[in-house]
């Protein structure tokens, strides 16, 4: 394949993207792309799909939490974290040319926290407690707030909930409103900024889910148990999450969705053990990271015939850190894995598997 042939392969185009559920994947063509920067491609050994890592293992490399928007659906841009000049710093990696930019100089980056706001022309990041913006043009550093745990940013006006000693706050130009107290997590903002989630840890180590209209008003109770990963459904109108339990003594991982009323969460699948998960850009088809020992693979689930298939391995030490998410196009997943050495980003298509989505404006 032609230096061309690997640009077309990393940025996918616009396809078509819903579920393309019935289609077996084509095996891949077995002469690989050339070496592009630090993209380099290879073949799955438990797929034969072909992979490409997209950063250099011997740097550190960080993708954001998964539920924070960090692959642009404007440019070819994909935001994450790197220590290649010392201290971890936000970067930018231009998935059509593999040119690397460093956006800032942080003391204390929280890799986590970073984002793209609404424009997709700037970034926001925790640096110790200092919320900052970042514009990927000029660099210059903007402080939002101070004596900031974790936040979260969404909403087409770039709706900023804050954590702060256990509660969250909205910081809307320089005030704060508060929205709920006794938070044990950041509070997730929906795409269309209506509702924030977050959960409380109860007396037996489980955690309740609750659900809180942005305006104000109260928190509602959505669901119970041993909830991780909470994810805003694509349309605002639920929150998915993934559910720990036992059956027949053997450990399960379940995929759950919550109403935003809360009027009763809903079983979706059992899971092969996912450690984290995304939902593709309309939800029907979800992306996880499984736990297994023996299978340590990255998978698609299909939601309306509750099937799974195996995309490639990720064989990361820490399968909560592989934090796979879907292009806002829905053909192409991203993920993290230290296989190689330290943790580096990867990616592959399933434009074969799952139809295109629009990406949300």
């Amino acid at each position: 394949m032609t230096r061309r042939g690997l640009l077309s392969a990393i940025c996918g185009g616009s396809f078509s993207l819903a579920v393309k559920a019935q289609q077996p994947a084509r095996k891949p063509n077995p002469k690989l792309p050339p070496k592009l920067g630090e993209f380099l491609a290879y073949l799955d050994p438990a797929t034969e799909n072909t992979v490409i890592r997209l950063t250099d293992p011997a740097y550190t490399s960080r993708s954001p939490a998964s539920q924070n928007r960090h692959v642009s659906s404007r440019s070819p841009l994909l935001l994450f974290s790197n220590d290649r000049h010392g201290a971890m710093a936000p970067f930018t990696l231009d998935l059509k040319t593999a040119v690397l930019k460093q956006l800032a100089e942080p003391a204390e980056l929280k890799t986590d926290t970073l984002l793209f706001d609404s424009s997709e022309r700037a970034c926001l990041f925790l640096d110790g407690q200092i919320l900052t913006r970042v514009s990927l043009e000029h660099g210059k550093p903007k402080t939002l707030a101070e004596g900031v745990e974790d936040f979260h940013a969404q909403g087409a006006r770039d709706q900023i909930v804050a954590l702060r000693k256990g509660k969250l706050e909205r910081i809307e130009e320089g005030r704060s409103t508060l929205l709920a107290e006794g938070a044990s997590s950041r509070g997730l903002i929906n795409p269309e900024g209506s509702a924030c989630c977050f959960t409380t840890e109860q007396s037996d180590g489980k955690y309740s889910l609750h659900i809180v209209p942005m305006g104000g008003g109260k928190a509602l109770e959505a669901a119970r148990g041993a909830i991780t990963c909470p994810t805003w459904s694509p349309d605002s109108q639920s929150v998915l999450f993934l559910r720990e339990s036992e059956q027949e003594n053997f450990p399960v991982t379940e995929l759950w969705e919550a109403p935003v009323d809360a009027s009763g969460a809903q079983f979706i699948s059992r899971t092969s053990r996912f450690a984290a998960f995304s939902p593709n850009g309309n939800g029907s088809v979800f992306v996880g990271a499984s736990r297994s020992l023996a299978q340590p693979h990255v998978m698609l689930s299909l939601r309306t015939v509750r099937r799974e298939m195996t995309l490639c391995e990720h064989k990361s030490s820490r399968p909560e850190l592989v934090r796979p998410v879907f292009s806002p196009n829905s053909q192409r997943v991203y993920f993290q894995s230290d296989r190689h050495g330290k943790p580096a980003l990867y990616t592959l298509s399933v434009a074969q598997l799952v139809e295109s989505t629009q990406p949300a404006s």
